[in-house]
């Protein structure tokens, strides 16, 4: 799930740099990649794989 939501980031700072659209200083293309790496970074991590309960069964 994570690496989708990298994915549409990087789409987005393509987009931003592609279009050459004006934003704001907080949402320049640049952030919105380091926000993707940051995001696929945590998947790498595992953060986003979710967790398995392990049930005692005998």
């Amino acid at each position: 799930m994570l690496s989708i939501v990298s994915a549409v980031l990087f789409f987005i700072a393509f987009l931003i740099t592609a279009a050459d659209i004006s934003t704001n200083d907080t949402f320049t293309s640049t952030n919105v990649m380091l926000l993707g790496l940051t995001v696929l970074a945590l998947h790498l991590a595992g953060v986003g794989s979710g967790w398995s309960v392990r049930s005692r069964r005998r």
